[in-house]
């Protein structure tokens, strides 16, 4: 989607983490690991944990409610809900029909979007095609993952995955305002190297399947950074391209949080300096559909995002997924 009929902007974020916090110190004490090589190769110095009781619905409805108060609105004024996750409370119903009772948002209509750590990135282009087109005016998406459930909590990767949710409101905006650009990308021939084996159709729950842990994610972490560092410079330029920006005119860039060492490559690949890279693995590691939107949240209420700033985001996922986009702030 090169141009929008009608713009669109953000007017709203927020977000919500859990408060059990799980260094790499403390992993160090149950798996086979090293805070210096996590914190050396993955930037990360810590995670957020979530309860027992606490469900991926229940960290996206607080952080749902924090982007409807930033943006001004009332929840009755909410006219759809996207759901970023790849961990939903139950198979059915969506984990935005959950959020959307929970946050008594009942004008609205709901529906999940899986993508993985693409995830909020998707959400955040259908959203956009929707007020672009006038069905409807605010939407609401949340980016929400507890991966802490998918996690074998005794195999080494478990040190890569946190527990958060974000949200960011969006509505019309003017020609001078909003979005510029989206590019979204899927190639199916990567499916195998990050996935949940069990628990779907293809692999039905057993008790062989819970025995072998195959309800536990799998990943390939040489193929994830290959290609991250491949894709992700593909997508960001092609933005640019379709925006007719260079890399000098964006401020900032709000990505994924794979890892560093991805995001310090793509950077160098793209030439945007490293300042302007956001980050925040080293609290949260990767919440996955989380990561953008807690981020956003970050950025939008330190002071740092001003009227007017360019602003590019992207993210590489599990399919493989992966796409950017570039937002004028307001």
């Amino acid at each position: 989607m090169k141009q929008l009929v009608r713009n669109v902007k953000i007017i709203g974020t927020g977000s919500y983490t859990p408060e059990t916090v799980y260094t790499n110190k403390f992993l160090e004490s149950i798996i086979s690991t090293n805070d210096f090589w996590i914190q050396e190769n993955l930037g990360i110095k810590e995670r957020r944990i979530a309860a027992e009781n606490e469900a991926t619905s229940d960290l996206a409805a607080k952080a749902g409610i924090n982007a409807i108060e930033n943006s001004g609105l009332s929840r009755n004024d909410i006219d759809l809900i996207i759901i970023a996750t790849a961990t939903p409370d139950r198979l059915a119903p969506s984990t935005a029909a959950i959020v959307q009772d929970k946050i008594e948002a009942y004008n609205a209509v709901a529906f999940d979007v899986s993508a993985v750590c693409s995830g909020f990135l998707y959400g955040m282009s259908v959203a956009s095609q929707f007020i672009a087109s006038g069905v409807y005016d605010n939407v609401l998406v949340i980016g929400a993952d507890t991966f802490s459930k998918i996690t074998d909590w005794k195999r080494r990767d478990a040190v890569f995955f946190g527990d958060g949710a974000g949200a960011a409101v969006f509505s019309s905006g003017n020609v001078n305002e909003g979005f510029l650009a989206f590019r979204l990308y899927t190639d199916g021939r990567g499916k195998w190297n990050y996935t949940i084996p069990a628990g779907g159709s293809e692999m039905p729950a057993t008790k062989e399947t819970i025995e072998k842990g195959l309800h536990f994610f799998q990943m390939n972490g040489r193929a994830v950074y290959n290609t991250g560092t491949q894709v992700l410079p593909k997508a960001i330029n092609q933005v640019l391209d379709d925006t007719g920006l260079n890399i000098d005119e964006i401020d900032y860039l709000i990505p994924h949080q794979p890892s560093i060492r991805i995001l310090q490559k793509t950077a160098e690949t793209i030439g945007l300096p490293w300042e302007r890279v956001m980050t925040n693995m080293d609290k949260y590691a990767n919440t996955s559909g989380g990561t953008i939107p807690i981020l956003l949240d970050e950025v939008n209420k330190s002071g740092k995002l001003k009227k007017g700033n360019i602003v590019l985001f992207a993210a590489v996922g599990s399919g493989w997924t992966y796409g950017a986009s570039i937002i004028k702030w307001t």
